[in-house]
């Protein structure tokens, strides 16, 4: 067996070294540092800044819940307040009226009178309902009243006037009378405020 070689011409490799590129001076990398320092910054700026215009809205919000919450209770303390107000005044207005009627039966008497108009009209027959104090009063004023019917009624309050005629009743306690008329101001109030 024969063998042919075949030789081949060795080189060594060029193991210069490549020439120096040129890379930025020392001004352009100076300019280069400032403009990445300017655009972090900036960045830096604008998202500290929307964070804290989110913080902001937030304690805003806090607040005006915390405000909302205080002025609740002051709200419905008004309305309780106006409520007390409003039986304080029934009351003292239904003590002075008492006393009217005491101090001047006539008065009482032109109440009972009307309402026995009011629900008797003539056509039937209608009893009046009265403490026994104030119809022991009230009686000799009332003695021409046809048709009218008095009877004492001892769940009644001086003061109190119950009519009662076939299906009618005629509630005329000093309370009802008094926040009936109560509701007609608050009403009249509303209207015109």
């Amino acid at each position: 067996m024969s063998a042919t070689t075949v030789a081949a011409r060795w080189e060594a490799p060029d193991l210069t070294p490549p020439p120096p590129r040129a890379g930025p001076s020392v001004e352009e990398l100076e300019a280069i540092e400032r403009a990445a320092r300017q655009e972090g910054f900036a960045r830096g700026h604008a998202e500290g800044h929307a964070q804290g215009q989110a913080e902001v809205r937030r304690l805003i919000a806090q607040l005006e819940g915390l405000i909302d919450s205080f002025a609740r209770p002051l709200a419905q303390l008004d309305g309780e307040v106006e409520t007390v107000l409003a039986e304080l005044a029934v009351q003292v207005a239904g003590a002075l009226l008492g006393r009217a009627y005491e101090a001047e039966p006539q008065l009482l008497a032109d109440l009972v009178a009307e309402a026995v108009r009011q629900a008797g009209n003539g056509s039937r027959e209608v009893e009046v309902r009265l403490h026994p104090d104030d119809l022991a009063q009230v009686k000799p004023l009332l003695a021409a009243q046809a048709g009218a019917r008095l009877q004492a009624d001892t769940t009644l309050a001086r003061g109190d006037v119950r009519v009662h005629a076939e299906a009618l009743r005629l509630d005329g306690s000093l309370s009802a009378r008094l926040r009936s008329a109560l509701c007609e101001l608050t009403a009249a109030r509303g209207e015109g405020g």
